[in-house]
């Protein structure tokens, strides 16, 4: 483990910053969140610091700092090739209640060339978070870090169940379970994939996060990232309205609005891709790898074609939905599914 900075400030100090809506400085914010993660703050400490942060709004230096300490604690998983690598992961939390997206996309991006590291749990605020959908098709989610990198090497994908990755989230787990509110712990899952992957489409619950994402991990020294907030609500590319996007590329950051008229798609509602629980998303994600016809098919073709232009795999978003459509429509998409059941049931116990 790192010594600490030198640079340190008490959780007292810290909570007074947070009062008076002034900052925690970086190595500070390295030291108390490097406090929190080892337990060594009492629950009601830790409570009042993170609720604290919450009311005054992280700052993108905090959020940087407290993604660092993340990853130091977290479980590798070590891939050797991280070319065309790409992590697909939404904050959660948008309240919209749909089939799970990002997992559906996983599958039709490696049908298409890409490899992704999908890092994710249970449902944040869906019915139905991509460990829960997973699961429902018959994936093994409780693999060990070198077992998910054998995954991505012979599948192209490997999915990292959050909790087997970041074990020292135990000692704040049950802070935020009483707490019940959203906290920093909620933006920075998606900040904290534990392979690494250089490139990320990440979907985020609230317009003003897509600035403050990408600037974090233009800091932690990402590649080519996306940050992505449907702006009828949706942590991702959205049918039912513009999308505003964060864009990270070669050290640059553009940022924009998409239409699904842009490519050629027509804007319906997201209503029909509400699900109930994790049965339901898993027969919405079959019906669009399927290439059934509808609004289901048409998201993950809309999200895979970007998160294709993400991982370096299509040269525009336009090009990487071509991509996607092709995978679908030729069944490979749906293959990735059965592939990737039978690679990780071998690691049952």
């Amino acid at each position: 483990m790192k010594r600490d900075d030198i640079m340190t400030i008490t959780p007292q100090e810290a909570l007074q910053r947070t009062i008076e809506h002034r900052e925690i400085f970086h190595d500070e914010m390295l030291h108390l969140m490097r406090l929190i993660m080892r337990g060594e703050l009492s629950p009601v400490m830790a409570a009042a610091i993170i609720t604290g942060l919450r009311v005054k709004k992280e700052t993108i230096g905090e959020i940087t700092a407290a993604a660092t300490v993340m990853r130091e604690f977290a479980r590798h998983v070590e891939v050797q090739d991280n070319s065309k690598f790409v992590d697909i992961v939404g904050t959660g939390g948008d309240g919209s209640h749909t089939f799970n997206i990002s997992t559906a996309t996983m599958f039709v991006s490696a049908a298409a060339g890409a490899k992704v590291a999908k890092h994710g749990g249970r449902g944040v605020s869906s019915k139905s978070g991509s460990a829960d959908v997973l699961e429902a098709l018959g994936v093994n989610i409780d693999l060990q870090p070198e077992q998910v990198a054998a995954s991505i090497a012979e599948t192209g994908m490997g999915f990292m169940f959050a909790p087997n990755h970041h074990p020292a989230m135990k000692n704040i787990a049950p802070v935020r379970r009483e707490l019940g509110v959203r906290t920093i712990f909620n933006i920075l899952g998606p900040l904290t994939n534990p392979a690494g992957a250089p490139n990320q489409l990440m979907g985020v619950f609230h317009g003003d996060l897509v600035g403050i994402q990408v600037r974090v991990m233009q800091r932690l020294g990402a590649k080519h990232v996306l940050v992505v907030y449907g702006m009828d609500g949706m942590d991702e590319v959205s049918l039912g309205a513009a999308t505003q996007v964060g864009e990270l590329r070669d050290g640059q950051i553009y940022e924009y609005e998409i239409h699904p008229e842009d490519f050629g798609m027509q804007m319906v509602s997201n209503r029909t891709l509400k699900v109930a629980d994790a049965t339901e998303s898993k027969a919405m994600l079959l019906d669009a790898l399927d290439n059934k016809p509808g609004v289901a098919r048409e998201i993950v073709t809309l999200n895979a074609g970007t998160a294709l232009y993400s991982a370096n795999v299509a040269s525009s978003i336009a090009d990487g939905i071509q991509l996607a459509r092709e995978a679908i429509a030729s069944g490979k998409a749906r293959a990735k599914v059965d592939e990737l059941v039978r690679f990780t049931q071998q690691f049952k116990q």
